[in-house]
């Protein structure tokens, strides 16, 4: 019986033994690693070798020069050369981490019939209208007309014509080294008309260092999908002035056609508003030699706080929104005048801030107060006023005067207050603008995924980096290319598709989830299991080991 129950215990110390050993086996290599996979934190894999490979990224603009050569335009000697082509290639001196260089293809070639028939003409307005094609040429693209030296098509002490559309005239010379000298010429004139480095400073002042580049080229808008603008007549004393303004005729007739100019650089939507009992934040200072009141240029500044805070029109807005404000001064304070730093006054009456938009005060005539009581009627002399915001418009989005070079004559503005050119250039600074905002987003993206590894990559996030990063290179191979209107295209969606990848909202979940915190939570519940088990095997192995140390006995 005692050999029976000696037996019997054995097995139990066995079976006990062996369930221990299956559980363990069970939470080791089954449990532990189900455990680990199921509470990991999700990444999708990223591009970070694309990504730093931004940071190196060299933009090549290229822009396609059309060089078209009358008859005596050059000598005969080198008219028989044409055509061909030649590459003028420069890099930009910016202190930015991309590095940008900007080329000029000129493709040399002999006018055609219907092009020497209009270059021969007496004026070059009527040689721009026979010259004008249904279809304008592509964005980004220029074509320089070369005549005679001695051509009447420009006055004769212009060297240089640069037009409202995408077309220029460039006197030529007999001279030996006639297309050495021609080609300098057209460079600069193609210059004033696409890229320069002042457009492009402009363009990346937000990534630049504080230097000369950048101190005082903040001025233009920052890049966005759309701008809402809105038109805003502050009238602070009805009870003196009845003020009427013909706003919706005024945007239709000189706003509407500027902005549909500039739609390819975005999307444009126009409101208005009248404000009543809306005061400047300033006290105007009385100036008794004129028996007028004036705003130095040190108070402009203060003006804006207070009235922005009445105007509530980017309180919900999705796109930068430009105010444009009429100011009509009380009779208290009327005339007011905008003086600059010298004290003198301010042509326009008007002065305008940057990326936010422009005030101009509207004095009333003093002769309407004499002529009935009051509350005296104003009628709004609207093409005065359109004159001024659609100038403050242009400084706002960064479309200033070129720098022509010596002796070049620049026609007027279009109907529609912008040149063809004008536009291109707008577009070379965006698409400038948009790549390297998105390289910036990327690589702070990655540095932030690559310092804290417990935020969760989704697939959306990982497709939305994978889209920006495609875009920038697709942009990049687009302008190097000449293809200014897709390259545009595609840096705005690298725009878009990178801060939609920062900015969502799933990269935060985990963000304040740290590991030993992931521990405070599980080990209260798997330290009463692994304890019996964790005994369970130091026992096992104690025994076993005291098994391998007993002697054996010897006859």
């Amino acid at each position: 019986m005692a050999a029976t129950g000696a037996a019997a215990t054995d097995i139990e110390v066995i079976r006990g033994k062996r369930s221990a050993l299956f559980f363990a086996a069970v939470a080791i290599v089954l449990g532990l690693p189900l455990w680990w996979k199921t509470t990991e934190t999700y990444r999708a894999p990223l591009p970070y070798s694309q990504i730093s490979g931004l940071n190196a990224l060299q933009l090549r603009l290229m822009v396609p020069v059309t060089v078209v050569f009358s008859r005596e335009s050059v000598p005969l000697d080198d008219q028989e050369k044409l055509p061909f082509t030649v590459v003028h290639e420069r890099e930009i001196p910016l202190k930015y981490k991309m590095k940008i260089k900007c080329r000029f293809q000129k493709a040399y070639r002999r006018a055609l019939d219907h092009e020497e028939e209009a270059l021969s003409l007496s004026t070059v307005q009527e040689a721009e209208a026979m010259l004008a094609e249904p279809q304008e040429p592509l964005e980004g693209s220029l074509t320089v007309y070369v005549i005679s030296e001695h051509s009447s098509l420009l006055p004769q002490d212009m060297i240089s014509y640069i037009g409202p559309k995408r077309t220029a005239v460039v006197r030529g010379l007999l001279h030996r080294e006639a297309f050495n000298i021609i080609g300098r010429r057209i460079i600069q004139v193609a210059q004033a008309m696409s890229l320069t480095e002042d457009v492009l400073a402009a363009a990346l002042a937000d990534h630049l260092p504080e230097d000369k580049w950048s101190s005082d080229k903040r001025r233009p808008l920052k890049s966005s999908l759309g701008y809402e603008i809105t038109f805003s007549l502050l009238n602070p004393d009805p009870k003196s002035h009845d003020v009427h303004w013909d706003i919706e005729g005024a945007v239709e007739r000189y706003v509407q056609p500027f902005l549909s100019a500039l739609s390819a650089a975005g999307n444009f939507s126009v409101d208005s508003q009248i404000l009543y009992y809306a005061v400047l934040g300033v006290n105007p200072r009385f100036d008794p030699a004129s028996s007028s009141y004036y705003l130095a240029t040190h108070s402009l500044p203060h003006v804006i706080n207070p009235v922005e805070s009445r105007l509530g029109s980017g309180a919900a807005s999705l796109y930068p929104v430009l105010n444009f404000l009429l100011y009509v001064p009380e009779l208290a304070h009327s005339p007011l005048y905008i003086q600059d730093k010298d004290g003198a006054p301010v042509a326009t009456n008007a002065f305008h801030s940057p990326r936010w938009g422009g005030i101009m005060v509207y004095n009333v005539d003093p002769k309407a107060y004499n002529a009935s009581g009051l509350p005296v009627r104003v009628e709004v002399d609207m093409v005065r006023v359109m004159e001024v915001f659609l100038a403050q418009l242009r400084v706002l989005f960064g479309i200033a005067q070129p720098q022509l070079p010596p002796k070049c004559l620049l026609a007027g503005p279009k109907s529609e207050g912008l040149m063809s050119w004008e536009l291109d250039r707008l577009l070379w600074a965006r698409s400038v603008e948009n790549l390297a905002t998105a390289t910036t987003t990327l690589t702070s993206l990655a540095q932030l995924l690559g310092k804290i590894s417990n935020i969760v990559i989704k697939d959306n996030v990982a497709s939305e980096v994978y889209r920006a990063v495609a875009a920038v290179q697709k942009a990049a191979e687009e302008l190097a290319t000449g293809h200014l209107a897709s390259a545009f295209l595609a840096s705005q969606e690298a725009v878009t598709s990178s801060e939609r990848a920062f900015f969502d909202p799933s990269l935060l979940h985990l963000l304040y989830f740290p590991d030993d915190q992931k521990f405070a939570i599980y080990i209260p519940l798997f330290l009463p299991v692994a304890v019996p088990i964790l005994l369970s095997l130091v026992k096992i192995f104690r025994e076993t080991h005291k098994s391998w140390k007993k002697p054996e006995k010897t006859d």
